[in-house]
């Protein structure tokens, strides 16, 4: 029974509709001029548009396009003392300048509380008649993307779910004006407000809920509307003071606290386009200082430098007035990466580099070390993170999107704990259940009332205010905190930065629980595959700035200036691209347009930077024939390589040693990061060692390892090495194609019944033994599946036991989903899943909730199964989702999501999967090697070098990952290396280059330890990430 009789009950709920209507009142229309453009103008530029005037009911706007308008406005006598705001209506999201200056934003639609668009717009709060304020707004007229609610489609009859606005008329100017803000009815709401809902939350045998109760109903009598102003507003008066008593009374000594912080969680891109976001951070940044000038005891978090930059290069004016705010203390700078990343996708270097650039940015910019890792919203995180926030100097984490759990499941225990990575460090972590909290009474209560962890936790974190399209808090928010302070019945609530709370928490002795491993996030599986190109693209660049930085340090040293610029703005490239929503594939189409035309103009940059460094290795005085062939991995490799026709009859490395040579082909030994030259040779041509067979059911392959038989459709149906089949009586290399409509999140879930859906296998037209012998062998098929064409080339190679399976598909799909599956013959309670700098183990069984929840999961260049007698895995060379039913290694390979982008992915896919196997157990597999080397070919270059390895390892498991110059220009090298194999190591590190010194350094290259003489004895703990700064001699 509720404790207001429901007469009272409904004539509150009048009076707050009544009193929220007389928040403002306007005074005059504002009159407007305009004129439209595609192009990013400043407002110094729009300026000087030519501008028209714009009735009320114009319509205008093409997809992309913007509308700069302009009005002067005059405040009248009637305005004199008074606060005036502005009620606008342009059609639109808009950028706001007043006199000038950055002001702030007219809110995006998803507002859901009407005054949140006029309140934050106040002019002026003591009018002056006759003052005047210029304004100039930029709108944004918006665009189409296919939702049907929750970003989803379900199932999509043909020819639905079209734009349904034309073109040119995709918004209307409505009607602006200013008028008089009523701040005594505002403050009244807010008192009325926090305790109705404090009422609701509270029991209602409790004495407190009475006497609000009583306090309420006192309220509708005192305020009486029907009266003129001056006399309504009394009232208002009055009714606040009769309610004062019930606001100032204090908890008790047990009230949990709850660390509230002002944020905006801004999409750098995702339902809109990165050129959007530009504005959304001049919108956002400017309401948000101007709170801060308003409200002392505000406190507002900003992350992501790339957002800052953004703001920097676009509106330099608002800029400055940042870096003063936050040098004042309360714009909080804080986030530790570059942009907030997907970190499932990213390499390790590259999770490295959003650490670097992020703690870089804020030391220079703001000088501030940055302390927190600021994650709201990304889709997982890496049992890697905690060794890397450890080796950055990040104390912290925050993050929320664990508890996203919409999807059955076991929930996530914990909001206050330690999270201990895959090497055993550890990270202090705070997870609450949002980003856009709102701050009032029910929303604060409930939070508390729901939090998992009922033990061990005294605070919690609220980040609030409107988020993922920028905007922030808006004044109800605050007000509601400032009410909130020690308000009695609900928890305390004070406004304060993150890293107080985390301080105020450890000297209270820190958290008192642990999570081991990674942060795996049940939902959004499809992250890991949809919008393939921008996947391929990705690991496409990380290795193109790999070989930049390589090839660049050691053509410094042969006198070719290394460009830190050049290759730091690169970097950025890539870095903002690993943005949580382009890279995993959940933002609307032209971002994927623009994303991938990005990495585009990196590869062609870094590889033009890394052939000029190659060259400038080579001898120009060398034989006018020979190839140097170089390996930008840290292990020696041989391959399997094309010569040119000059070495037809056979070939030999400058040294002198003879290449055996067949069909073209050669095998070739590989130094570690270094090179080899090859010079055209007399020789007879070397027997060939790969054969294929075709047969009339198929064909076989065979090399000095492996007997591989294919059938005519494509399929394995025995692969044997050294004599032991490894598949388990099933095909392997089956294309199967599942019906794919999640319930929500189109782009972003893969729902867990896709397997209980309409399946297709692909069938093949055509079959043919490509190429029959010599250091390789092929056969080729082309068919179909569904709508889509498939050819595929499938080859051994001397040597290897790895297949490789080329595989082109013309994909014409919706709402599907392509796999393909390797059922082997091996018994395996967990699979081997590649992450970055090492490996997790996940189960390939369904017996409890935990497992059931991992039918889906991220892997990097492979996927393994093993027992202590053998192993097989799959490589891949940009493929990132995968699924482990028992025996059978699933990886996905493309996707077909109907929104925010209708049928993503559409057209022609190329990339590369392999199969491998191994005798022995895991730690013995050359696995790491083999997929390191699947995504990393040989490149070859015209000219002579005396063949060379920078440096190497004695241990298998140890591998260097990045060779780079130091940061600091300073001359030095910095290697990043890491145990791969779960094993405690000790290891040597050879190399061809007069190094002086290996110096121990944390990732942000700060001496750590001794410096090391070269050959001594080096350790690595398992899944260790070792950098060292390397010292050369005069």
């Amino acid at each position: 029974m509720s404790l207001l009789h429901s007469e009272y009950r409904d004539r509150l709920a009048h009076w707050q509709r009544v009193l929220a209507d007389d928040f403002y009142r306007p005074l005059e229309e504002i009159r407007w001029e305009g004129f439209t453009t595609m192009q990013h103008l400043t407002p110094e530029e729009a300026a000087q548009g030519d501008f028209h005037p714009l009735a009320e009911g114009t319509v205008w706007g093409h997809t992309w396009e913007y509308l700069w308008c302009r009005a002067r406005v005059t405040m009248p006598q009637e305005a004199a003392g008074q606060r005036v705001a502005m009620a606008l209506d342009l059609g639109g999201e808009a950028t706001l300048f007043v006199n000038g200056q950055a002001f702030g934003t007219r809110r995006a639609e998803w507002v859901s509380v009407p005054h949140h668009y006029i309140c934050d717009n106040v002019l002026t709060r003591c009018a002056q008649p006759g003052e005047t304020f210029d304004l100039l707004f930029e709108v944004y007229a918006g665009h189409y993307f296919p939702d049907v609610g929750g970003c989803c489609t379900g199932p999509v009859l043909p020819g639905t779910l079209q734009d349904p606005k034309a073109e040119g008329r995709r918004s209307r100017v409505g009607h602006s004006t200013f008028g008089i803000w009523n701040e005594d009815a505002y403050q009244l709401w807010m008192d009325v407000s926090t305790l109705s809902m404090l009422m609701d939350e509270l029991p209602e045998d409790s004495l407190r809920a009475s006497r609000i109760a009583d306090g309420l109903e006192e309220y509708t009598r005192i305020v009486d509307f029907e009266q003129p102003a001056p006399a309504r507003t009394e009232s208002y008066r009055q009714a606040r003071a009769a309610l004062r008593p019930l606001l100032l009374c204090r908890n008790g000594s047990t009230a949990p606290r709850m660390a509230a912080i002002g944020n905006s969680h801004l999409d750098l891109a995702w339902l809109w386009p990165m050129q959007e976001t530009h504005r959304k951070t001049a919108r956002t940044f400017a309401a948000q200082l101007r709170l801060l000038d308003q409200y002392p005891d505000y406190r507002y978090l900003q992350s992501q430098p790339a957002a800052y930059e953004m703001c920097r290069d676009h509106y330099p004016e608002l800029y400055e007035r940042i870096r003063q705010a936050v040098a004042g203390g309360r714009w909080i700078a804080e986030g530790a990466m570059y942009v907030e990343p997907d970190t499932n996708i990213p390499s390790g270097e590259s999770l490295v580099r959003q650490l670097v650039f992020g703690k870089r940015f804020f030391r220079e910019e703001f000088g501030i070390d940055s302390q927190i890792l600021w994650l709201p919203d990304t889709f997982g995180y890496s049992a890697v993170l905690p060794q890397l926030l450890a080796g950055c100097g990040v104390r912290y984490l925050v993050t929320q999107k664990i508890f996203w759990s919409y999807n059955e499941g076991d929930p996530f225990p914990y909001h206050y704990f330690n999270w201990k990575g895959m090497d055993g460090s550890q990270v202090v972590s705070f997870l609450p259940t949002s980003y856009t909290y709102r701050t009032d009474p029910k929303e604060l209560c409930g939070v508390w009332k729901n939090r998992v962890q009922k033990r061990h936790l005294d605070d919690f974190l609220i980040p609030f205010g409107y988020g993922d399209g920028g905007g922030g808090p808006c004044r109800d928010h605050i007000e509601y905190a400032l009410r909130e302070r020690d308000l009695e019945g609900m928890p305390r609530v004070e406004m304060m930065s993150p890293l107080d709370l985390f301080e105020d928490l450890q000297k209270e002795g820190g958290p008192r629980n642990t999570w081991d491993g990674e942060l795996y996030f049940n939902a959004h599986r499809g992250t890991y595959t949809t919008q393939a190109a921008v996947k391929k693209n990705n690991r496409r660049s990380e290795r193109a700035l790999h070989h930049l930085e390589l090839w660049g340090a050691l053509a410094a040293r042969h006198g070719l200036p290394y460009d830190a610029a050049a290759a730091q703005s690169l970097w950025k490239t890539l870095l903002l691209n690993q943005f949580h929503d382009i890279l995993p594939g959940s933002s609307i189409a032209r971002v994927y347009t623009e994303a991938n035309a990005a990495h585009k103009a990196l590869q062609k940059d870094a590889d033009a930077r890394s052939a000029a460094a190659r060259r400038a290795l080579l001898d120009p005085a060398g034989p006018e024939a020979a190839v140097t062939l170089f390996n930008g991995l840290g292990f020696a490799r041989e391959e399997v390589v094309a010569l040119p026709e000059a070495f037809a009859h056979g070939a030999q490395t400058a040294e002198g040693a003879p290449v055996p040579v067949c069909g073209g082909q050669a095998v070739v030994s590989l130094p570690a990061l270094g090179a080899v030259t090859l010079c055209p040779a007399e020789a007879a041509p070397a027997d060939a060692r790969v054969f294929a067979e075709e047969l009339p059911d198929g064909a076989v392959l065979r090399n000095e390892r492996v007997t591989l038989r294919l059938d005519r459709q494509g399929h394995v149906i025995s692969y044997r090495l050294d004599g032991r089949e490894m598949t388990n009586g099933r095909p392997m290399n089956t294309l199967r194609m599942y019906k794919d409509v999640p319930r929500i999140f189109d782009a972003w879930d893969i729902d867990s019944n896709y397997r209980e859906q309409t399946q297709y296998t692909a069938q093949a037209d055509t079959f043919t033994v490509s190429v029959a012998s010599g250091f390789s062998a092929s056969a080729s098929w082309t068919g179909r599946i569904g709508r889509s064409a498939v050819a595929q080339v499938i080859t051994l190679r001397a040597g290897s036991p790895v297949v490789e399976f080329d595989t082109t598909i013309d994909w014409h799909e919706l709402h599907r989903l392509l796999k393909v599956e390797f059922p082997v013959d091996v018994r395996a309670e967990n699979a081997i899943h590649e992450i970055q700098f090492g490996y997790v183990e996940r189960p390939t069984h369904r017996s409890r909730g935990y497992d059931q929840q991992r039918f889906e999961v991220c892997n990097h260049r492979y996927t393994a199964l093993c027992d202590n007698g053998h192993g097989c895995a799959v490589l891949n060379d940009c493929k990132y989702g995968v699924g482990v039913e028992q025996d059978s290694i699933e990886l996905t390979l493309l996707r077909a999501a109907a929104s925010p982008e209708m049928g993503s992915d559409q057209g022609r896919h190329h990339f590369r999967y392999g199969f491998t196997a191994w005798e022995g157990c895991f730690a013995q597999a050359p696995v790491v090697q083999q997929a390191a080397a699947f995504n990393d070919p040989v490149v070859t270059e015209t000219g002579s070098l005396h063949a060379f390895s920078a440096f190497s390892t004695d241990v298998p498991n140890v591998l260097i990952d990045t060779v780079k110059p130091a940061d600091d220009g300073s001359g030095d090298w910095v290697l990043r290396l890491y145990e791969s194999k779960k094993a405690d190591t000790v290891f040597h590190i050879s190399s061809g280059l007069p190094v002086e010194s290996l110096i121990p350094c944390d990732l942000l290259e700060n001496p750590i330890g001794d410096a090391a003489a070269p050959g001594s004895a080096l350790h690595a703990k398992p899944f260790e990430v070792c950098t060292y700064r390397v010292k050369f001699r005069a």
